[in-house]
């Protein structure tokens, strides 16, 4: 299975934490392809943010998905509140999974109530329209987060540790989570790192994400060609880049066509 892995944001140290977790989760045999965007902001915390974010994504996706590119099994967006979707699902011909719903499908799996901890307190409105989006607020417990100024996103866990370890205990005893989610791909792999120290499950967005993944292209359940998600329609365009037009016309190639009305 050949995995293509997006960090949406440009932090190279974001991403190497991306790949390392990817790693340690995958099943043996899996390949992943690891890229991060080309254009964009260090780290996303806002709508307008994501907004830009998901332009970079659609741009790697398309590049690795295009006729002649070599073949992906499914697509993982690497960022906790899913830039983007469900919006490319409409592009692939693949499963694309964000490790926000992967997250969120595990931590509903896994007990009744979930509090998600977050890296800072602006990014929280955000995270709270993911969660309602999915249709899961009425088992939000709580959304807890970092208070304070990040030094650097790619040590946001040698930074906040104890902090995003308080937050976690506390998600439990004040809020009654059943599951804490550990938000972001700047704390891949952290919860491994405090495994025992959380009376509760701790779910891993990027370790979610893959084995989400990983699960559902298993399922070789086929494409969107109908539907919901079918590829937009054809229509006039201007200013894609040659990538992303190819690909674009390449989905809507495989769409089926719209079945008359009587």
């Amino acid at each position: 299975m050949r995995l293509l892995v997006i960090n949406p944001n440009i932090s190279d140290d974001v991403t190497a934490l991306i790949e390392t977790e990817a790693l340690r989760s995958a099943a043996p045999g899996t390949e992943l392809v690891v890229r991060t965007a080309a254009y964009g902001m260090e780290y996303i915390e806002t709508r307008f943010e994501s907004l830009v974010a998901a332009g970079a994504v659609a741009e790697i996706i398309a590049a690795h998905t295009l006729p002649g590119a070599e073949p992906v099994d499914a697509v993982v967006v690497a960022a906790f509140g899913d830039p983007g979707m469900p919006a490319l699902k409409e592009l692939a011909g693949v499963p694309v999974i964000g490790i926000t719903e992967a997250a969120l499908c595990a931590a509903a799996l896994q007990g009744h109530r979930f509090s998600i901890i977050a890296i800072s307190d602006r990014i929280k409105p955000w995270y709270l329209d993911c969660v309602e989006r999915f249709g899961l607020g009425g088992r939000l417990a709580s959304i807890r987060s970092i208070n304070e100024s990040l030094k650097s996103i790619g040590s946001v866990q040698q930074d906040f540790k104890e902090t995003l370890l308080a937050l976690s205990r506390q998600a439990v005893t004040e809020d009654g989570a059943d599951v804490v989610i550990l938000a972001g791909a700047p704390l891949a792999g952290l919860a491994r790192d405090l495994k025992g120290q959380i009376p509760v499950p701790v779910v891993d967005g990027i370790s979610a994400g893959i084995r989400m993944a990983e699960a559902v292209a298993g399922l070789g359940s086929g494409p969107h060609r109908a539907g919901a998600f079918a590829p937009p329609p054809g229509k006039a365009r201007a200013g894609l880049s040659p990538n992303l037009n190819a690909a674009l016309a390449a989905a809507q190639d495989s769409a089926v066509p719209a079945l008359p009305t009587a």
